[in-house]
């Protein structure tokens, strides 16, 4: 198995960003010792990318490792996340997730939806109800002015509403964060983020271990005397996307953090995992089939998800 270096990505704005990051989504809301042992435990590996979100829960144990680490703060690359009820108050919220990771600044603050929610009523806002993703987004931009994040970017965002937000941004999103994986390779949104110079970084870049079995994927890993996570997140850097795995085990972390070296063929054949029967849809369970697909209040038109019979997702 021949290893590679973990690389940097150069972001629009000539920053940079450590290619694998540690992901943190439990599957559960809230702060825990497990979250904290986590990211110890991935800083100690040499992570230095650690992505969270207010969302999730999580921040205080996020920010607790950071303080028991040791590691010095600019050596990190710290992302965290504006919910979709903070979308009228982004100041405001980010102060708040400052607080919770005991933090003077993160390097990356990301819009988590585009869809805003009103928690006074309950209900999510419709693309044209205020505050739309667009008046969120020039709040956001004067954040970077402050200094209390080094960047900002979006998550969750379609070609479609990343053409609305561009057309009407001073500042170009630094990365776009998506599912992405074999299964969904998101091939025309790459295409079109890398045409503008915005990094795609992939959340639940192994699939939610879909691939375990799948023969395609187990003939590379065998071939590598790698696993398979090896394999698909080198096939995500490969790409030029930056990947923020999950994983508690420290073995698994210690092999997420090195990548293997895969050919052209290698890569042509996993680009096209998703024409086989059964494997082209998301891993996520936040889809929802009424209204003909929606997810978080917005139908798929509305997020410009292109969505195939059954559900399935269109790269």
């Amino acid at each position: 198995m021949s290893i590679c270096s973990v690389p940097q990505f150069k972001l629009n704005n000539g920053k940079k960003v450590p290619a694998i990051g540690i992901g943190c989504w439990m599957g559960t809301v809230g702060d825990s010792h497990q979250v904290t042992e986590m990211v110890l435990n991935a800083l100690r590996l040499g992570y230095r990318h650690i992505d969270t979100a207010s969302n999730y829960g999580n921040e205080r144990s996020v920010g607790q490792a950071i303080r028991e680490s040791n590691v010095p703060r600019s050596e990190l690359f710290l992302v965290t996340k504006l919910s979709s009820e903070d979308h009228g108050r982004p100041e405001e919220a980010l102060q708040h997730s400052l607080d919770r990771l005991s933090v003077d600044y993160v390097d990356l603050y990301l819009m988590h939806w585009p869809q805003a929610f009103d928690a006074a009523h309950d209900r999510y806002c419709s693309p044209e109800e205020s505050p739309t993703f667009i008046e969120t987004w020039k709040m956001m931009e004067g954040l970077v002015e402050t200094g209390k994040t080094r960047s900002i970017g979006v998550s969750n965002f379609s070609i479609k509403n990343l053409e609305i937000l561009l057309k009407n941004a001073r500042i170009v999103p630094v990365t776009n964060q998506v599912e992405l994986h074999p299964c969904l390779p998101q091939h025309e949104l790459l295409s079109y983020c890398s045409s503008r110079d915005i990094l795609l970084t992939a959340y639940s870049p192994v699939g939610k271990h879909k691939f375990a079995t799948n023969p395609t994927v187990l003939e590379i890993a065998q071939r590598k005397d790698a696993s398979v996570a090896q394999v698909l997140l080198s096939w995500g850097v490969n790409r030029g996307t930056a990947i923020i795995p999950k994983s508690t085990h420290e073995t698994h972390m210690n092999e997420n953090l090195t990548l293997i070296a895969l050919d052209n063929n290698d890569m042509q054949i996993l680009d096209n995992v998703h024409h086989q029967p059964g494997m082209h849809h998301s891993v996520c369970g936040f889809h929802s089939s009424d209204l003909g697909g929606s997810c978080f209040g917005w139908t798929y038109d509305q997020l410009g998800w292109d969505m195939l019979e059954g559900g399935i997702m269109r790269s």
